[in-house]
């Protein structure tokens, strides 16, 4: 109980948390809980999976005691176990929508659901379709919504499960590799351990991700109200 109070919010936003303490079972958790569960939008999933790349051979050394002896092995021996949470996460999250149907976007806010949030990923769907489930896997919070707004506006089941399946290995394939040989790349050349500086390379994955999405929100709604102005003409 100790332990459990002790654990601060710098903690809860630092993948390295989760793989020193969880391992690859907390891993595949919240790779399902950001989707599934609909409460992980504030969950470090693509910096998690950045960091689970570096620490490939650690997370597979709990499954297979001695560690498969081969960095590929191990990298998609991650890959086909993430990839298989990710994609349940999305279908519970289809499956959520389809069935609460319009009673969310009439759920009053708390501090886990945010109704803003469903909003956003409803426009997102609208602008981009079936693509949209693709696209969502590399924005934060938007990824937690989407597949639930794909259930709510009754997505066809195959055009779904298609590019749920499509946009979740490329999203774990990206993440998983770039920090496994990125870590490599940067200790081989120049002697840098990106092991010992986690915490800027997580701010910079969470710019990069988060920066289309506050566009959208900020130039996306000027662009609008440009639009919206009367031009003169009859």
């Amino acid at each position: 109980m100790v332990e459990l109070l002790s654990i601060t919010f710098k903690d809860l936003v630092n993948p390295e948390f989760y793989i020193n303490n969880g391992g690859l079972w907390v891993l595949l958790f919240i790779v399902f809980a950001e989707t599934g569960l609909m409460v992980g939008f504030f969950l470090p999933g693509d910096s998690l999976l950045f960091v689970a790349g570096i620490y490939s051979q650690k997370l597979v050394d709990k499954l297979i005691p001695g560690g498969s002896g081969s960095d590929a092995l191990d990298l998609f021996i991650l890959l086909v176990l993430v990839s298989i949470c990710g994609i349940l996460g999305n279908v519970a999250g289809y499956w959520f929508g389809n069935k609460s149907g319009p009673f969310l976007f009439h759920r009053k806010d708390t501090f886990f659901f945010k109704k803003k949030h469903l909003y956003d990923a409803k426009a997102f769907y609208d602008k981009h379709g079936g693509q949209a489930i693709v696209f969502a896997r590399f924005l934060p919070i938007i990824r937690t919504f989407a597949p639930i707004v794909a259930g709510i506006v009754q997505m066809e089941k195959k055009k779904f499960f298609y590019y749920n399946i499509v946009g979740c290995v490329a999203w774990v394939f990206t993440m998983l590799v770039a920090g496994h040989y990125l870590h490599k790349f940067f200790l081989t050349k120049f002697g840098f351990d990106l092991k010992e500086h986690l915490e800027v390379i997580v701010i910079g994955i969470v710019l990069i991700t988060t920066l289309p999405v506050l566009y959208k929100l900020f130039f996306g709604k000027r662009a609008t109200r440009e639009e919206d102005k009367p031009t003169g003409k009859p």
